[in-house]
């Protein structure tokens, strides 16, 4: 029972998933569980689609860490490191870790939707979007 120490669950169905949420080209973005969902501060999830042979755009989460679950599909990750584009291939069942900040792009080069759950430290969805992985420069 619901009171002033004790909130109540908050129950979201598959099919409350909202879009309206930042989007990134190449991806959908569902929302879950957010301050505008359920009234959450602390957390925001999610899933995202990213269909067959698509990418997203470069992007990053702001201040947000966002820790990322396949749930089917083959994405991968890209970021940048020492100069160099670093490529996290990935299945069903792995786990990524985004740290707050990172320049990076979802690509699924496999024949099926790629689905992912994603988990921030924030309360709702951020998303901005880049010309590319490196800081002051396009690509």
């Amino acid at each position: 029972m619901a009171d002033e120490w004790h909130g109540a669950l908050h129950h979201v169905r598959a099919g409350q998933l909202t879009g309206q949420t930042g989007q990134t080209a190449g991806m959908t973005r569902l929302e879950a569980v957010s301050g505008k969902t359920v009234g959450s501060s602390k957390i925001w999830m999610g899933q995202t689609h990213v269909a067959p042979g698509t990418s997203s755009g470069d992007h990053h989460h702001g201040e947000a860490e966002t820790a990322i679950y396949v749930v089917s599909g083959r994405p991968v990750f890209v970021f940048a490191e020492a100069g160099s584009e670093v490529r996290i291939e990935t299945e069903p069942g792995d786990y990524v870790f985004v740290p707050p900040f990172a320049p990076h792009r979802e690509e699924n080069p496999g024949a099926e939707e790629a689905v992912v759950v994603i988990a921030r430290s924030s309360q709702e969805g951020i998303v901005v979007n880049l010309p590319g992985l490196w800081p002051g420069r396009a690509g």
